[in-house]
Order: C-alpha cells, then sequence, then structure tokens
C-alpha cells in the first residue's frame, strides 16, 4: 500500500512541472487525463479494500481499509490539485462544460481531503474505518446473564420479529436490542463531527453539512426550505396515513388508540417504513419455494428484457449476496449496497438476500445501482464524473425499478403471482404509501436531515443527541420510543448512515420526489398505462429511455436533465398525483376525524 501510494505522488510529482506558457486548454486536458488515470487505480485499490473490510470485518481488513483511504485521500486532497482546480477554474469561461464540471467535480472531491490539513484527514479516515468496523461487526445479544450474552441474534431475526409478532412484549424487546449499537458508536461519533467539521471548514464551508449540500448548488438555507416544504406538502396525506395506522394497530394490540404511535408498534427498527398493517398484501407467501439465487437472477432478467446487457461474469463471483448462517465466524455489513470497485466493469453486490417480498424488491433496486454504473462506464464520460446526475439520482434509479418489480402485471407476467390472484388496487397503493413511500419522507427530510443539520451546522452536544433525535422523531414522524430514552443511548447511530455516509440523506428524499416523477413519465407518455398498473418488463423503449438517462452520469446539470426527460421541474407533484387514490381513500376512512397528534 504504502509504495503505491509512493508511486501516485511521483506520478504527480512529475506532471506537476507545467510551462506557464501552455496553452490553456491543454494545460487543463493535460491535468485531467493525470488526473482521471491515478484517480481510477487508486480507487480501485481502496474500494476494493472497502469491499474486504465489509464482507469479511477483521482487525487486518480494516487497517488496510484505513491504509487505502490514506492513498486516496492524500492524492485527491493535495494541495496541488486544489491550487490547480482553482486556477484553471478563474478561465473558466475559457473553457469548455465538460472540463469545467471536471474541474469542479475534482475541487469538490478534494474538500473531502484537503492536503492542508493532512494530519486531520489521517485522522478522519481512521476514524471513519475504526466506525465502520465496529458496525458491521457487532453481533446482537438477544439474551445475556450478567455481563456475558448467552443468545446472540441478527439483524434479519429482529426484523422478523417486528414484521411478525404480536406479542407487544416481545417486540418491545426486539426493539430495544436493535438499539445495542448506539452506546457503542457514540464515542467515535463524537469524534467523528469534530474532524468532519474540521474539514470542512479547511475548504470554506461552514460544516461538512454545507460542503455535502454544495454537491447540488445549493446553500444549507436553500436545502432546509427545500426539504420542510416537501414536508408540508405531503402533511396532510401523512397525518391521514398515521391517524388511520395508529387505530389499526392500537386494534391489533388491543390498546387504546395513542397521540403518538409507539416505535415498537411498527415493522421497522426507525419506522421509515410501516409493513405489514394493511391486511391482505403480505406477498412473501408467493416466494416460500424460490430459491435466493433466483431473485437475483430474476432481477436480472429484468434488466436484461429491457435491452440492457446481461450482469458480467465478474458481478456472480465477486459478489456476496446471500445472509451468513446465525453464529458464523466471518461477520460482514448486513446494510444491501452496490459497488463500482474500479470505476469500469468490475460491479458487485453485498447483500444477505432470502426468498421473500422485501428481498425481491430490493435485489431489482440494488441491480439498479449496478446498471447506473455499467452504463455510464463508457468513453464518453470521464472517471471523475462516472457517477450519477446528483447523488440522489443513483437512489431514484434503484427506487424506480424497485416500483416496477411491485406491479401486478410484472408479478403475474413471471408467474410469481397466479393469474386469477385479485388484488385490491386500493389497499394495494396504501401498502406502498405505507411501506416505503409517503411515511418515508417524514423520516428522510425531516427527523435524518434536521438532526444531522444540528449535529453539524450547531455542532449538538453529545448531551443532547437523544433528546433531539427524539423530539424530530415526535415532531415530524408521530412516533415515540416505548419506554423514555435517555443520553446513555445513542440511538441516532444505530443508523448506518450516521456513521458512515454522513450528511447526505436528504438525498433519499429528492430521489422519491424524481422516482415518481420519472414512473409517472414512462407510465403515461412511454407505455400508456396507468401508473398504478403497468409494466415495464420486455419493452425496449423503457429501456431505451432510460439508458439515454443513466449513460450520461454526471456530465449534465440534473435539473437540465429532469426537465429535458420529463418535461418539468423536480417537485413533489408526481408523488402526490401518484398517491391522490389513497388520500381519498383515507378521508373516508377516518370520517372526519382530527389527524394531528401534535399538542
Amino acid at each position: 500500500m504504502k509504495s503505491l501510494a509512493i508511486v501516485c505522488l511521483l506520478s504527480v510529482s512529475l506532471v506537476f512541472g507545467g510551462s506557464p506558457k501552455e496553452d490553456l486548454k491543454k494545460d487543463a486536458n493535460d491535468f485531467l487525463t493525470m488526473y482521471n488515470t491515478i484517480f481510477q487505480k487508486l480507487a480501485t485499490v481502496s474500494n476494493n479494500a472497502e469491499w474486504k473490510a465489509s464482507t469479511d470485518v477483521t482487525d487486518q481488513h480494516t487497517g488496510e481499509r484505513i491504509g487505502a483511504d490514506q492513498s486516496t485521500a492524500t492524492f485527491t486532497g493535495s494541495t496541488y490539485v486544489i491550487e490547480k482546480c482553482r486556477g484553471l477554474l478563474k478561465h473558466k469561461g475559457e473553457l469548455d462544460a465538460l472540463t469545467v464540471r471536471q474541474l469542479e467535480a475534482i475541487l469538490l472531491t478534494a474538500a473531502h481531503n484537503p492536503g492542508t490539513i493532512p494530519d486531520i484527514v489521517a485522522e478522519r479516515v481512521a476514524a471513519e474505518a475504526n466506525q465502520s468496523a465496529l458496525l458491521d461487526g457487532f453481533r446482537f445479544c438477544d439474551q445475556s446473564v450478567g455481563d456475558s450474552c448467552v443468545k446472540l441474534t441478527t439483524p434479519n431475526i429482529i426484523d422478523e420479529t417486528l414484521t411478525n409478532s404480536t406479542d407487544l412484549v416481545v417486540r418491545k424487546h426486539a426493539w430495544e436490542v436493535s438499539k445495542q449499537t448506539g452506546p457503542v458508536l457514540k464515542s467515535g461519533l463524537i469524534k467523528l463531527q469534530s474532524l468532519r467539521n474540521r474539514m470542512g471548514k479547511e475548504m470554506g464551508f461552514n460544516s461538512l453539512f454545507s460542503l455535502e449540500v454544495a454537491d447540488y448548488g445549493m446553500t444549507v438555507p436553500e436545502m432546509m426550505k427545500l426539504m420542510d416544504e416537501t414536508i408540508e406538502g405531503m402533511k396532510p396525506l401523512y397525518q391521514q396515513l398515521h391517524y388511520w395506522a395508529k387505530t389499526k394497530l392500537a386494534a391489533k394490540f388491543k390498546q387504546p388508540v395513542p397521540r403518538l404511535i409507539p416505535a415498537h408498534w411498527i415493522g421497522n427498527r426507525w419506522s421509515q417504513a410501516w409493513p405489514g398493517i394493511v391486511e391482505g398484501v403480505d406477498l412473501d407467501h408467493l416466494f416460500k419455494d424460490k430459491k435466493p439465487e433466483w431473485i437475483i437472477q430474476q432481477a436480472e432478467r429484468f434488466y436484461v428484457s429491457l435491452g440492457m446487457p446481461s450482469l458480467p461474469t465478474s458481478f456472480w463471483e465477486k459478489s456476496d449476496l446471500f445472509e451468513l448462517p446465525p453464529g458464523a465466524a466471518r461477520k460482514k455489513n448486513t446494510h444491501a449496497s452496490a459497488w463500482h470497485i474500479d470505476l469500469d466493469h468490475d460491479v458487485r453486490s453485498l447483500m444477505s438476500v432470502k426468498p421473500d417480498y422485501d428481498w425481491f424488491k430490493t435485489t431489482h433496486h440494488e441491480l439498479g445501482h449496478i446498471y447506473y454504473y455499467l452504463a455510464y462506464s463508457n468513453p464518453d464520460v470521464p472517471v471523475v464524473l462516472r457517477q450519477g446526475a446528483n447523488r440522489a439520482f443513483h437512489e431514484a434509479i434503484g427506487d424506480l425499478i424497485a416500483i416496477a418489480a411491485r406491479q401486478i402485471p410484472y408479478l403475474k407476467e413471471i408467474a410469481v403471482m397466479p393469474q386469477d390472484m385479485q388484488i385490491d388496487q386500493t389497499q394495494w397503493l396504501l401498502s406502498e404509501a405505507l411501506d416505503n413511500a409517503i411515511v418515508f419522507i417524514p423520516w428522510s427530510a425531516g427527523t435524518m436531515t434536521h438532526w444531522e443539520h444540528d449535529f453539524y451546522e450547531e455542532k449538538l452536544s453529545p448531551s443532547e443527541y437523544n433528546n433531539r433525535w427524539w423530539m424530530y422523531v415526535a415532531k415530524f414522524q408521530g412516533i415515540a420510543p416505548p419506554d423514555p430514552r435517555g443520553e446513555e443511548f445513542c440511538d441516532p447511530a444505530t443508523k448506518t448512515h450516521i456513521n458512515d455516509d454522513p450528511a447526505q440523506y436528504y438525498d433519499y428524499t429528492l430521489a422519491y420526489l424524481i422516482k415518481y416523477q420519472l414512473h409517472n413519465y414512462i407510465a403515461q407518455h412511454i407505455l400508456h398505462q396507468d401508473p398504478h398498473n403497468c409494466n415495464y418488463y420486455g419493452n425496449k423503449e423503457v429501456g431505451k429511455w432510460l439508458w439515454d438517462l443513466l449513460k450520461l452520469g454526471a456530465t449534465r446539470n440534473w435539473r437540465e436533465v429532469i426537465k429535458e426527460k420529463t418535461g418539468e421541474e423536480i417537485s413533489p407533484r408526481g408523488m402526490l398525483e401518484y398517491f391522490q387514490p389513497v388520500m381519498e381513500y383515507l378521508q373516508k376512512e377516518n370520517n372526519g376525524h382530527d389527524t394531528s397528534w401534535e399538542r
């Protein structure tokens, strides 16, 4: 690892001796050729090291990850790179648009590892690697005697309990077990708050949060305004859902209807989705005879049916796709993810696939990332722009295909759902609103975004972590913990993104707005079908429309791309239109009751 870093730095020093008399465009092109070449090589080494550290959590692999990440950080954040980009961008009017986009992307990357404070960068890289190792290697204890754990459990078992159990005592225990990572991660989070903010300030940003927001060409007040407007726009529908759901859950658990929904009543550890509330829409039984391998293979068949290529052989050889058995010696990250190892065609996925409906949708989603990688890994897209049109676009594309995967005509065409099976369309749409759509907005735009805003922008004190968290959970989601949660806990840290994908959760909100905008366009203008009952499968026109979008990478302004592909600016209009039947249904069901949980 050290030798690679030395080679890279020597390569940089050899290229850095440019003459001031060189033509500006040639100077920029030479710099970009050098940067893209070295960056791709370093990224490949770093991604491979992170892959090992995530799929086989050991001290050795964590150390290798730290070394690889430090080498990449040294190069991308070097003072020369920063000064060179700034110097060239002073003449941006004389450079072509693609060159300017590359220089701006490089400068923003440099801001994450500024070479002017190498000790801080190295400390941050090490702290992040250690934090991820703690999270990835954590073993949940279901039963202990004194200080000793006598029975382990897994995230999948916890999720199954919260999905299926009707015993509130059992549910509460499972929910509390799911929060065991918080206290372990708190001290690392305190350290990362300081290190990450120091990094942002070095490049002229107020905090890490404002640095990350800059990727959208927005200020922090602009982003928070957009999030608040989105929450307010969705609030009438969310309040109807909240009231309807808590009455159903109260009846299910034989409890009085509460003002705030107890968190352990909901079948998700963070209440970001509310599965299993709608009766008769549980489709897990349709997959009981399927093997995990079939789930992934069918997701690939979906993309191939649109005219996209088969997955590379290396995907199947190098991915880590299935759940580890309880007590396995190897430990791995259990959060589903997609990886672009070499920024070319070495693409992989890390999952724990089981044959059920949720993993069926998740697998389609993760392969959406994979096909996005493959689409923009082409000669027209420079290495540094091989990413989504904006950060939200990757999630939008994955979630767009997850919408397609839950369409009844598709499920029937691939013989998962019997042809004569009848589904109540209103209940089906209500399930989508509860499970992976409307209820997600107060969580993503509200709880997560506002807490991380305060954590970084306001330098939130460790003595307020949990209190601020549950204040926002109540305010935006209408949820409360089973019992009061003091500062001895650190419930925000139980969410992986707080630790290893910080200050970016608003990406998911924007992704939701984008995906429904894209889906409505595809259904109405390409398929000419009802957006609630359409079928992408086998439609080459849909595939071409999508591929033409994906292959652009980040070479174009994301706002222009959205308007060009759909004819309108980004907004929640498409999402609200899609769920209008749910609003009409709930208003009748709730019969004029006051649906607000706010005092």
